[in-house]
């Protein structure tokens, strides 16, 4: 049986918008006719979980049907007790989509050398750069990685080529929330990002900026692509789903068995 393609959303800083980007990209799978199943590692949040949750409650209290994800929430307490969830969770999946905690953690570890595609979202700023690597502070070289910087490039070297002939680990840092950003700093992460991608082996991606209509929609579990159901939201919202088109886009995720695809709501 042919096993679901892992999607890893790691980040051990939090605020970075994991969640939330995970969350889309799950419902914009599901919109293409994909079955996707997804694990929580935040036993504690449980944001990723709590979406779904407010989506299911939102059907039920609408009437309607949307989109989405068979989730379930790993509180421990073993490696072995992840395994087996994630072996019941990919039966029959094409996606199995994990979110992990914003910390440093063994569960998130482990799951980051069994990704297919590791996604790391990033804020723009040295401030959460410096999670990957320190910078010199007047040629904004790479001086040295981080200790999250060296995991995950172990965990990328770890995955390598599996002998059932699955692909390298496709390791991208996703840019989130960029519109606060002054030009020439800019400028100066993106070269610093550049000379990193080289060391250590991601590719960057643009993500999503930060925008007050993703907090808008979490409680009632609804998506950017739901967009029959999310009223009269003016014109930044049409600017925003574009972005995580961009985004899934970018991410170069395997194609979806054609099957019953959902388009999105009108």
């Amino acid at each position: 049986m042919s096993q679901p393609h892992r999607i890893v959303f790691a980040n051990e800083k939090g605020g970075t918008g994991k969640s939330t980007t995970a969350v889309h990209v799950a419902v914009a799978l599901a919109y293409q006719g994909a079955k996707v199943a997804a694990l929580d590692l935040d036993h504690r949040q449980r944001t990723f979980f709590r979406y779904f949750e407010n989506r299911l409650d939102t059907e039920k209290r609408r009437g309607i049907e949307l989109p989405g994800a068979m989730v379930g929430v790993f509180g421990g307490p073993s490696i072995e007790v992840l395994e087996a969830m994630i072996d019941e969770a990919s039966e029959g999946m094409d996606f199995l989509i994990f979110d992990t905690a914003g910390r440093d953690d063994k569960y998130a570890r482990h799951v980051a050398t069994t990704a297919d595609t590791l996604v790391t979202p990033l804020n723009d700023s040295f401030v959460d750069f410096d999670l990957f690597g320190h910078v010199d502070p007047d040629t904004f070289k790479v001086k040295k990685l981080s200790f999250y910087a060296e995991l995950m490039f172990e965990a990328r070297k770890k995955r390598g080529l599996s002998a059932h002939g699955k692909r390298d680990m496709d390791w991208i840092v996703v840019r989130n929330r960029t519109q606060h950003i002054e030009a020439r700093n800019m400028r100066r992460l993106e070269f610093a990002l550049s000379e990193l991608s080289k060391r250590v082996g991601f590719r960057t991606a643009p993500g999503l900026s930060e925008r007050v209509v993703y907090r808008e929609l979490f409680p009632a579990g609804l998506t950017l692509l739901d967009k029959g159901h999310l009223g009269d939201m003016g014109t930044s919202h049409l600017v925003a789903r574009q972005e995580l088109r961009s985004l899934v886009k970018a991410l170069n995720l395997p194609p979806v068995e054609r099957r019953d695809e959902v388009g999105e709501a009108a």
